[in-house]
């Protein structure tokens, strides 16, 4: 669907279509509380900017906007399974939502001045790895908060598992400043220590690449960001896991589409279901994960 055509369907004063790289579709939002945008392909959000104040979504300034291309930063959605494929190593990490186009279904102003946007999967546009009848969307608040709500549902005659990520980006003034808060004593798998099981003493600290599944726990989470003076509350609900990751100096080096400084600037702390906590979505049923950012100062 071309610019104007999607322009006309969705006439709405808050709401613009851009497109970047190569006929990369952009959904540009700007109400009285926010500015983001929001990628067709993967319904991904790359940036919530909160009025008078700086950025609190990341995205890498030498990100791809190509199709079937992951954008690095933002909040890629992981479905239906997250890291790498269980039983085929062939597969995408991450499933391949992330990378296949959305249909926007719906644009709507509320009261308050927030803008929401409903983003649908359609399963009829290829072939996926996927074989269970399922309907996937995911509702996208734009206000003084970012709330995203991912639901999935099973259309289907039998029950199905699934694993999932709102794989999260954060901009932070440095990494090795900043304290996440509300994961103290729970137990996580180690990814960069042969996924051992651990505990986590106190609040996290940054100072060396970190891959954690945090296991068992719908804890709200705070990043703590003495550098930018702030705080970015995490909420979330239907999720059992929270992943922790910052690749650090040498993994960043091996990739293209970030600058060898950027892991200072970012830190993931992604609302999921992923390892032992896997989702069991019993025939014509629906589980909804969520999660809403809020930006408070010290």
């Amino acid at each position: 669907m071309d610019l104007q055509t999607l322009n006309e369907q969705f006439t709405n004063e808050n709401v613009n279509f851009s497109n970047r790289g190569d006929d990369f579709t952009i959904v540009d939002i700007h109400n009285e509380h926010a500015d983001a945008s929001i990628c067709l392909q993967g319904a991904q959000v790359i940036s919530w900017t909160p009025a008078g104040e700086m950025p609190v979504i990341w995205t890498s300034d030498t990100a791809y906007y190509q199709h079937g291309k992951s954008v690095r930063g933002g909040v890629p959605i992981c479905w239906p399974w997250f890291g790498a494929h269980a039983k085929d190593d062939t597969l995408p990490a991450h499933g391949f939502v992330r990378t296949q186009n959305w249909n926007l279904q719906s644009v709507q102003s509320l009261q308050d001045g927030s803008t929401v946007l409903m983003f649908g999967f359609d399963f009829s546009t290829g072939t996926y790895p996927w074989d269970s009848r399922s309907e996937l969307t995911i509702k996208i608040i734009i206000g003084k908060r970012l709330e995203m709500y991912l639901q999935t549902q099973n259309n289907d005659e039998q029950a199905f598992n699934i694993t999932e990520a709102l794989h999260t980006y954060f901009r932070v003034s440095d990494v090795r400043q900043v304290t996440i808060a509300g994961l103290e004593d729970c137990r996580y798998l180690d990814k960069v220590d042969a996924f051992k099981e651990k505990k986590q003493n106190g609040k996290i600290t940054i100072n060396s690449e970190v891959d954690r599944v945090y296991l068992d726990t719908s804890n709200e989470c705070i990043i703590e960001d003495s550098g930018l003076q702030r705080k970015i509350v995490i909420a979330k609900s239907g999720s059992l896991s929270t992943v922790v990751w910052n690749p650090w100096e040498q993994k960043t080096r091996l990739m293209k589409d970030m600058e060898p400084q950027d892991y200072l600037d970012m830190l993931c702390v992604e609302t999921a279901n992923a390892a032992t906590n896997a989702i069991t979505v019993n025939a014509g049923e629906a589980h909804t994960m969520s999660v809403a950012y809020a930006l408070e100062r010290f």
